[in-house]
């Protein structure tokens, strides 16, 4: 984390300003820009808890502000202590504690034991860029909260960065959603995470989402979400690309001269990651020319071959290692839903997804032009045989704004709910 001070701007601004109003600091903007307002925040957090107010946030005040970030603190009990006395110490419930905390007996606490004590409020934050450094730590936090989550990588980006990979459930009907191919499509990424949120809170109470039995679900499917497939293409967006970084050049130059890189799909290597999947990609190839695409660039190239790419390759390895009845690639924008491939689905999936369209409130039809070609869904579709649905969520031009995340989650958590069922 960088140091923060007053004239500063970025997406790491926005998530400080996030979390200091959520915690109940005047804040009147969540904008990414450190201006008056923010550092008066920050001096007053920092006086509440016992730093030097400067208002800048350097690596005492991170500290500080870690647990919040996370949306859990770690607590030693101390002689007197009882979990309901530590609970409104931290404005939480017992039961969320219990959850954190599996092998806890409330009724003998252990003097000198150190628990986890989530907050009352939820981990994944939705009104700010949502970064890959945004994602790690909700992954961490939702992972130390709900100790049922399995988490784990599938590979890495081409710059190195994770490729994330949270599992729920156990039964015998395995799903795999995944989100944010497309760099410019990030707000995919904070969808799947705060389903992964809201389903956790229903299965820790026993109870029921959207008239779903969380339960049920966990017993009847095993729900592998990847929810950023192109880390290092959601880093270039948001944040753009440092002088100091080795593809700098070339980036740029890919980018037609520019900086902004809003328009940008690809990933760090400028290829589609959605073009890069070995169903109808030589067909894909042939038509390149045509789109004016000769090489790597913010979207449409394929790379050199099918699966070149190690994002595509572990998305690809990872659905080979396992027996999927469905799939959901999540993209924006357009509110449809694509089902088809080549005429290879099999009978069930217009039935499903006109499912998928009744709760969605989302049109299902059929992809034209550069999206008939070496997608994700349609690799899936020829290889198995089975339904792959590409849910385009949201209206407008991308990146969609944050301000549609709400809009674009209520139509979305009933979706995949069902997809684990049907």
């Amino acid at each position: 984390m960088r140091v923060l001070r007053k004239g500063m701007r970025g997406s790491d601004v926005a998530e400080i300003q996030s979390i200091l109003k959520l915690i109940g600091y005047n804040i009147d903007s969540i904008d990414g820009i450190f201006g008056e307002n923010t550092e008066q925040a920050v001096k007053a957090f920092q006086r509440n808890n016992g730093l030097t107010a400067d208002g800048v946030i350097g690596p005492r005040t991170y500290e500080k502000l870690e647990p919040f970030l996370l949306g859990y603190a770690l607590y030693t009990i101390k002689p007197g202590d009882t979990l309901y006395k530590i609970a409104n110490q931290f404005s939480t419930s017992v039961y969320s504690i219990t959850t954190a905390n599996p092998g806890l007996n409330p009724f003998f606490l252990n003097v000198g034991e150190e628990i986890i004590v989530p907050f009352g409020f939820d981990v994944v934050q939705t009104n700010i860029p949502y970064t890959y450094d945004v994602m790690e730590k909700d992954i961490r936090g939702l992972a130390m909260r709900y100790p049922f989550l399995t988490v784990d990588t599938i590979g890495k980006s081409v710059e190195g960065r994770n490729l994330y990979m949270i599992k729920i459930g156990e039964g015998p009907r395995e799903v795999f959603y995944n989100g944010a191919h497309h760099s410019n499509e990030w707000i995919t990424a904070p969808v799947l995470m705060k389903w992964i949120e809201q389903f956790s809170k229903a299965f820790a109470m026993d109870g029921i989402i959207r008239g779903y039995p969380a339960r049920t679900i966990w017993e009847q499917a095993t729900i592998y979400i990847v929810p950023m497939v192109n880390p290092d293409g959601v880093e270039l967006v948001i944040n753009g690309v440092s002088p100091d970084n080795p593809r700098y050049n070339e980036l740029i130059e890919w980018n037609d001269g520019s900086s902004d890189f809003d328009r940008w799909k690809a990933n760090i290597r400028g290829v589609d990651l959605n073009r890069n999947y070995d169903a109808s990609w030589e067909e894909f190839k042939e038509m390149e020319e045509s789109l004016g695409v000769d090489g790597p660039g913010p979207y449409l190239y394929g790379g050199p071959n099918p699966e070149s790419e190690p994002e595509s390759k572990a998305v690809a390895d990872f659905t080979r290692a396992h027996d999927f009845r469905l799939v959901l690639a999540y993209h924006t924008q357009g509110e449809v839903i694509f089902w088809t491939y080549r005429n290879l689905q099999p009978s069930e999936a217009l039935k499903i997804g006109e499912m998928f369209a009744a709760v969605s409130g989302y049109t299902l039809d059929e992809p034209v032009g550069a999206a008939l070609y070496a997608g994700y869904k349609d690799w899936f579709i020829k290889e198995y045989r089975r339904p792959g649905y590409t849910i385009e969520v949201g209206r407008g031009e991308n990146p969609l704004p944050i301000s549609q995340f709400d809009e674009i989650y209520e139509a979305n958590e009933e979706l995949l709910l069902l997809a684990a069922l049907v």
